[in-house]
């Protein structure tokens, strides 16, 4: 059996992690489901065989190893105040997208479910909250959290760079930011897509 849970990190030590409401940050992806809790944690879920990838599976297989991962992610992500989601990149080209979109659906629909409510950021929102910039090599991202928000143990693994990213600016957006941001970043926040009621 294939293992979903690819890398956990320690809490961050009490009296690190600002007060403030419950939020998960969640860069979905049926390899790596990048997972960042507003608690200190961060987790990277996800099927891994890259010599049996999960899209080579035969369907009955494949579909079984999909619930595996939504399960494993929908119990990590708990029940926070608010989860924020990376927006679905309608334009990414390459082999999974049918998959990667059952993934983001039934995750937005187990929330949803649920009554969590569910912010989304595009893929250049959240490069831009974590930069200042709407673009940029996932390396970028990965420095700007080292910097930011060094609280959260990500061991340099961007799916939980992305996640962190996702959760900070969902803190932001609640108005119990995890540290100051420039406007440029906030820029992100502002556009981005948020659930009706705080």
């Amino acid at each position: 059996m294939k293992s979903i849970h690819l890398f956990a990190s320690d809490p961050a030590p009490e009296g690190e992690i600002p007060p403030g409401p419950s939020v998960v940050g969640v860069d979905l992806s049926l390899s790596a489901t990048g997972l960042a809790s507003s608690e200190g944690w961060c987790r990277v879920l996800g099927y891994e065989d890259k010599k049996n990838p999960i899209t080579k599976l035969p369907h009955g297989v494949r579909l079984f190893h999909m619930r595996r991962v939504l399960d494993a992610v929908t119990e990590a992500i708990g029940r926070p105040d608010l989860a924020v989601i990376e927006a679905a990149a309608l334009s990414r080209s390459g082999g999974g997208a049918h998959e990667r979109g059952w993934l983001w659906w039934r995750i937005f629909e187990r929330l949803t479910d649920a009554g969590i409510p569910v912010g989304l950021m595009s893929p250049n929102q959240r490069i831009l909250y974590a930069t200042g910039k709407g673009s940029g090599a996932k390396t970028a991202v990965v420095d700007a959290v080292a910097r930011r928000w060094p609280q959260w143990r990500t061991g340099g693994n961007d799916n939980a760079c992305d996640a962190v990213t996702l959760m900070a600016a969902g803190r932001d957006w609640l108005l119990a930011p995890i540290t100051d941001m420039p406007k440029a970043h906030r820029a992100a926040v502002e556009n981005a897509t948020w659930p009706e009621v705080k």
